[in-house]
């Protein structure tokens, strides 16, 4: 028998492919083709806040500069986002198409089912995912990874 090693990294981008590939199956028997799940908090920053620079989606969605940029970029290939100059010329504002727009029903049956189906599976764990997750940044955050390898 061929035992698989695998480290942590491994193991959480397994679990992340795997939410991720059901959550886009569900999109797409939603009639969501072309929609990838890391698109949705984008949408729904851009439902709650209005158009957003760069900045401002990487500020509302808690990941990195670079990675809104590369989310923004695909968005805009795909038609989901459409940018406009901003107010000083040299920032890029990114607003919803109306083809986004159109499908923001669909999208929120999308979330509405992935909320439930998330609370079916953290009914199964000791704890809920999410919290175990913010707990893990947490304790990161009071003492890195690095630190804890010295």
């Amino acid at each position: 028998m061929n035992a698989q090693v695998t480290g942590l990294g491994t193991q959480l981008r397994r679990l992340l492919d795997r939410l991720e590939r059901d959550v886009a199956d569900l999109g797409a028997e939603l009639g969501l083709e072309g929609h990838r799940p890391r698109y949705s908090p984008v949408v729904r920053a851009v439902l709650a806040r209005g158009p957003l620079t760069i900045t401002g989606v990487a500020d509302a969605t808690g990941v990195t500069h670079s990675a809104a940029s590369q989310t923004v970029a695909q968005m805009r290939r795909d038609g989901w986002l459409q940018a406009a100059r901003g107010a000083d010329g040299r920032e890029r504002v990114v607003d919803l198409t109306e083809h986004a727009r159109e499908l923001v029903p669909l999208l929120e049956q999308e979330w509405r089912t992935t909320e439930a189906a998330v609370a079916d599976l953290d009914a199964e764990l000791p704890m809920p995912l999410a919290e175990l997750l913010t707990l893990a940044e947490a304790a990161l955050d009071r003492r890195s990874l690095r630190e804890r390898m010295r």
